[in-house]
């Protein structure tokens, strides 16, 4: 079974829950990523940077700030997409903060227990954004990597933010609530999106019913994680004591 060619389903490479037991290795390569999805965020092998798929294409933004084009054969340990094709789409005309913006969509979706695949495009006057560092064996926990991004700060910037609000019971398989990633429109500054306000520009929301998971090795590379603990709790709780 695979879901090439179907819409309203989000595709993800592996689960969280990999992720956060520090499996970092790609699994999946970039060219076989686009046969499932024209938009979507995730990282590379090693946790090299962000990834941001826009208009059927993938870049890839270091921790030194720039963005990239990948090689096709990178592999991506995790990765959301989507085929985008929007059932709502508004203007913003004044300008928003992230929570703002986040609440205009749940407006717009109110069912919480779908997902909800997001595209904004438009003029910020602030952009705050974090980048993964490309770690090496023996990798550290998860929480320590997340910790250690390069943090960014944008002024008078247009671009596009991507990504998805996943519904609550996906916690462990993927990532429950808003995960937005951002690419300016030149193409050179992007990340994963921390804070932002936009001035103007489109919102754009693509409803999606299904979720496809594709495992790694046919679920090989999950052997010896104990899936039984709650470990994006754990790593929730691990964040909260750093701050």
């Amino acid at each position: 079974m695979n879901n090439r060619g179907m819409t309203d389903t989000v595709t993800q490479v592996s689960i969280l829950d990999a992720l956060l037991a520090s499996r970092f290795d790609g699994c999946l390569p970039c060219r076989n990523l686009l046969e499932y999805g024209d938009l979507g965020i995730g990282t590379f092998d090693r946790m090299d940077g962000e990834m941001v798929i826009v208009d059927g294409s993938i870049y890839q933004v270091k921790a030194d700030g720039k963005v990239y084009t990948p090689d096709p054969d990178n592999r991506t340990p995790f990765a959301t997409v989507c085929r985008f094709r929007p059932d709502e789409t508004w203007t913003v005309s004044e300008p928003i903060d992230l929570e703002a913006m986040k609440t205009a969509i749940d407006e717009k979706a109110s069912n919480q227990n779908v997902f909800c695949a997001i595209r904004v495009e438009g003029s910020f006057s602030y952009m705050k954004t974090q980048t993964l560092r490309m770690q090496s064996k023996p990798y550290p926990p998860t929480v320590e990597v997340v910790k250690a991004c390069a943090q960014f700060e944008m002024k008078d910037v247009s671009g596009t933010i991507v990504g998805f609000r996943g519904p609550p019971y996906v916690k462990g398989i993927g990532d429950p609530g808003y995960h937005l990633h951002f690419l300016s429109d030149d193409k050179t500054q992007g990340g994963h999106v921390l804070a932002c306000i936009m001035d103007r520009g489109t919102c754009a929301i693509d409803i999606c019913s299904n979720l496809f998971v594709i495992l790694p090795e046919n679920g090989a590379a999950l052997a010896g994680i104990d899936l039984g603990k709650d470990l994006f709790k754990e790593f929730e709780e691990a964040l909260s004591e750093g701050k």
